[in-house]
């Protein structure tokens, strides 16, 4: 071979090793700190709340009838730990921000949210490494949950209720 095609193969060599730390540089980070959420989709602290938002708040202080109003964990090694769901979204994870802190080897530090939107309750992976799962299906979007849905995520199983 000639010296001009070993000093290529050695500079794509290079480039894909580069490829890689940088990929994996990335990785770690967002384990670390979370993805970043676009300027556009954080709430605007400085507006007054209009009329359907006060409305929202309302109805959400006062639970209907076959509403949940908690999030419990029911199986792992924080059960019966619970959170109610007017502080939602409820941020899941091993970190110190998170609402329900599960000490669990599975889970990442910011591992998954529950959240509302109108009368139905939704479940999201933050990009988790292990996943969350619903019964034995793992999900990629967010899904929504009713009353009695299990909700595993690592070792530990967490469902809404009354």
């Amino acid at each position: 071979m000639s010296e001009l095609t070993l000093f290529g193969i050695r500079i794509a060599f290079l480039a894909i090793l580069w490829i890689f730390v940088l990929a994996a540089i990335s990785v770690v980070r967002s384990d670390m700190f979370g993805a970043r959420v676009p300027e556009a989709a954080r709430p605007n602290a400085t507006a007054p709340p209009s009329r359907k938002q006060k409305k929202a708040q309302k109805s959400q202080r006062a639970p209907r009838r076959g509403v949940p109003t908690q999030l419990v964990v029911v199986s792992g090694s924080n059960a019966g730990t619970g959170v109610p769901l007017s502080a939602a979204p409820i941020l899941i994870g091993r970190g110190g921000d998170a609402q329900i802190v599960l000490d669990d080897d599975y889970v990442s530090t910011r591992h998954a949210r529950v959240a509302v939107s109108g009368d139905q309750w939704f479940v999201e992976d933050l990009g988790s490494t292990n996943g969350t799962y619903i019964g034995s299906v793992r999900i990629t979007q967010p899904t929504a949950i009713s009353l009695g849905t299990q909700v595993r995520i690592g070792k530990t199983i967490l469902e809404l209720r009354k």
